[in-house]
């Protein structure tokens, strides 16, 4: 099974439109947070026909609307901050914060760790576990002080039978 993983959406349709659209052959969806308006949720549940993961982020100030636009959808699934599921075997945890899905990844229960909002691509190994950020689908990493830095938008998917993840831009 193939599971597409998004994150850091803050309300880009126009890329969230493409990245749907590259990663429907997927069995499912993992977002990692910050789909920021709740009306992306819509945008979510119309694009994506197989099971859709979310878990909530820093920028997902209105939960409350966001989880009224998701009882429209069956296949959309909130999990709060924190995912954990299993998929053909491989388990499976999610959540927005990077310094948090590390720590996770470094306990070594689970084959796969998604996490956003640093807006940095990567996929790497944290002993047995992959740690997977699919990159932001906004576009745009930001310093500390604030200063924003445009990146190519990304989303990632990850290949249940080998057990590897590749990247993919969005156009």
């Amino acid at each position: 099974m193939r599971i597409a993983v998004l994150s850091d959406i803050h309300d880009n349709v126009r890329k969230l439109d493409a990245a749907l659209a590259a990663a429907a052959p997927a069995g499912a969806m993992i977002c990692c947070g910050d789909l920021c308006s709740p009306f992306i949720v819509h945008q979510l549940g119309r694009g994506f026909a197989g099971p859709i993961h979310i878990v909530f982020g820093n920028n997902d100030g209105d939960r409350f609307r966001i989880a009224g636009n998701a009882r429209h959808y069956p296949h959309i699934h909130l999990h709060g901050e924190w995912f954990r599921g299993e998929f053909e075997g491989r388990k499976v945890a999610a959540h927005h914060f990077d310094n948090v899905a590390r720590a996770v990844a470094a306990s070594g229960e689970f084959d796969l760790v998604c996490f956003g909002h640093n807006h940095v691509h990567e996929i790497s190994r944290v002993g047995r576990t992959l740690a997977l950020n699919p990159g932001a689908i906004m576009g745009a990493t930001f310093a500390a002080d604030g200063a924003r830095t445009d990146v190519e938008p990304m989303f990632a998917v990850y290949d249940t039978s080998s057990g590897e993840a590749q990247g993919f831009r969005v156009g």
